[in-house]
């Protein structure tokens, strides 16, 4: 083709070239839209995997529990009641709760659980924290030695028998992490926080179940899972210079040949976002991650002989999932620029563009996996808000594309990522009153 345009008209070769770039980007969102639709209808029809879900009586192993928390007065009590209540061997469970850097009263709260639970609930104060999630598990681990670790965000109120759903897969020793399923408790609040439900029940009840069946890439999530000490360590422990630790891990964690478990009977209750700009700078501090992780390991983890080639492939599709937002965007623009130059034989190519493009609305589940989730749910009125999705999607769009030149930029300067806290919306922890968190410990 380059001796063919050598002689071409200077209008000719940017037409051939607008239409190879436009070629390109519907030939990536395309495989994402077929993605979605194997891992669905594998969910729907194929067969589940859950090789750990009959293990209820077992010599269970002493684990730690951790818990950064930076500013969360509003939520770290619920935490901490919950697991002090967890069915699970009280002589083998401990929970450090880290104070990372906080202003309010959440080193307070952590301090009043452990004066009166000593030995079960351990504080860890950083007061030169507050750097990022990453960084306090990095200094917590140091100090502790157990073999399992759990991870829970100070948000996340689990059930009452998921630390052993979440152990259970740890008796195979080929396991490195494993991860739960996460449901909002807020999900009634307002639309926003209905269609987040809709997502998560995509992401987890489909595409993590999906590719756990297929022997793929379940994503470790440092929301509410567990990793083990020595497969941490294997692959180099935590990077402090990480805006998404889970995935940094995940795919190292592949690369080294651990296996990753996903249990979907593993809930855990979270607070999702209650406004439209907190959920955008959610969604913008998650694609500065991913894509740091697709900067830093996609090459190698392409490379990696030792993995199974399906494995590597969706490594690197579940890498790039924050680059189809902008990705979709430039095969608009240049599908417009060639239909104003006259181009009409690029239709064809926009049709599909925009059929993958529905496809594939959302970047933590798509379209038919959220309908099929509130399916596997059984919960039908969900469905009726599938329309509606096409909302956040827009968000997504814009917080993913928002931050992707930004990023270019800062890492061309090798500046540090910075870390955007999540705001919560429950009622703060009141001293004193009856139906405060530390009440219930």
């Amino acid at each position: 083709m380059g001796r063919e345009l050598a002689g071409a008209p200077p209008m000719t070769v940017v037409v051939v070239g607008l239409e190879v770039v436009l070629g390109a980007v519907v030939t990536v969102v395309c495989v994402y839209a077929m993605r979605q639709y194997v891992f669905t209808l594998n969910r729907l029809f194929g067969r589940q995997r859950h090789p750990f879900m009959d293990v209820r009586t077992a010599n269970w192993p002493s684990i730690t529990v951790l818990i950064p928390a930076h500013n969360e007065e509003a939520v770290i009590g619920h935490t901490l009641s919950a697991l002090l209540g967890a069915d699970y061997p009280a002589d083998r469970l401990t929970i450090v709760a880290i104070d990372d850097a906080s202003t309010d009263g959440t080193g307070r709260i952590i301090d009043g659980y452990a004066a009166r639970h000593a030995g079960r609930v351990v504080p860890v104060h950083r007061p030169n924290g507050g750097t990022g999630k990453a960084a306090a598990l990095l200094d917590a681990t140091d100090r502790t030695t157990s073999e399992i670790l759990v991870i829970f965000d100070a948000d996340y109120t689990p059930s009452t028998g998921l630390l052993k759903r979440l152990v259970a897969p740890f008796f195979d020793p080929e396991v490195g992490a494993v991860m739960g399923r996460v449901v909002p408790e807020n999900a009634g609040r307002n639309l926003l926080t209905r269609l987040l439900d809709l997502e998560r029940a995509g992401g987890y009840q489909v595409d993590q179940q999906a590719r756990m069946n297929l022997s793929l890439v379940p994503q470790y999530g440092g929301t509410v899972g567990g990793v083990r000490r020595l497969a941490l360590y294997d692959v180099g422990g935590w990077r402090a210079d990480t805006l998404t630790e889970d995935t940094d891990l995940t795919i190292r964690l592949v690369m080294r040949g651990w296996e990753i478990v996903y249990e979907n009977r593993a809930e855990c209750y979270e607070e999702v976002p209650e406004t439209w700009r907190a959920r955008y700078r959610q969604i913008e501090r998650w694609a500065r991650g991913h894509n740091e992780v697709m900067r830093r390991y996609g090459l190698a983890l392409a490379r990696t002989r030792s993995v199974p080639l399906a494995r590597r492939i969706d490594g690197l599709l579940l890498l790039g999932v924050f680059l189809l937002a902008p990705l979709m965007l430039l095969g608009w623009a240049v599908t417009l620029v060639l239909f104003y130059m006259g181009q009409v034989a690029a239709l064809p190519a926009a049709a599909v563009l925009a059929a993958a493009t529905y496809a594939t609305m959302g970047n933590v589940a798509a379209f038919f996996e959220i309908a099929a989730a509130a399916r596997l749910d059984g919960i039908y009125g969900r469905v009726r808000l599938l329309p509606l999705l096409g909302i956040g999607f827009f968000v997504s769009l814009v917080a993913v594309s928002a931050a992707a030149l930004p990023q270019f930029a800062r890492w061309r300067m090798k500046q540090p990522p910075r870390w955007n806290k999540t705001p919560r919306s429950r009622r703060a922890f009141v001293p004193g009153a009856a139906e405060a968190p530390e009440a219930l410990a």
